[in-house]
């Protein structure tokens, strides 16, 4: 006889890292893995919560602070941070640079295109790193 109980949903891949990020964001200051875990509803395990902090510090994402035993960790950026972080990540892991660069842009929408020379065209005191 097979059992049909319902399982949980898994969560797909980087769900977590982009909940435990939504929830550091909320904060009003550094936040502990257990103040995260509560903000989740509990349902994941402490240890799987610091399992993916400790990825997201690995991947420059969140920062940590010493606070007693344990750590207090914050957002290093926004979302858009984050993300431009990652294009940056595949960037650097190709040889061809140009080529890389030169598909983006002809894939970008004309909005998009637009967009992206506006911003080129700034000078760079004006840019945000």
């Amino acid at each position: 006889m097979t059992d049909h109980r319902r399982r949980p949903r898994r969560r797909g891949q980087g769900e977590l890292e982009v909940q435990v990020l939504s929830a550091l964001r909320e904060a009003e200051g550094p936040a502990t893995a257990g103040w995260v875990q509560d903000r989740l509803g509990g349902d994941l395990a402490y240890t799987t919560v610091i399992t993916i902090l400790t990825r997201l510090l690995a991947k420059g994402a969140v920062t940590r602070e010493r606070a007693g035993r344990s750590f207090a960790w914050t957002p290093a950026s926004d979302e858009a941070g984050l993300a431009a972080r990652k294009m940056r990540k595949v960037l650097d892991g190709e040889p061809d640079r140009e080529a890389v660069l030169a598909s983006f842009v002809t894939a970008l929408s004309p909005d998009d295109e637009r967009l992206l020379r506006e911003l080129l065209g700034q000078p760079e005191t004006e840019r945000e790193d």
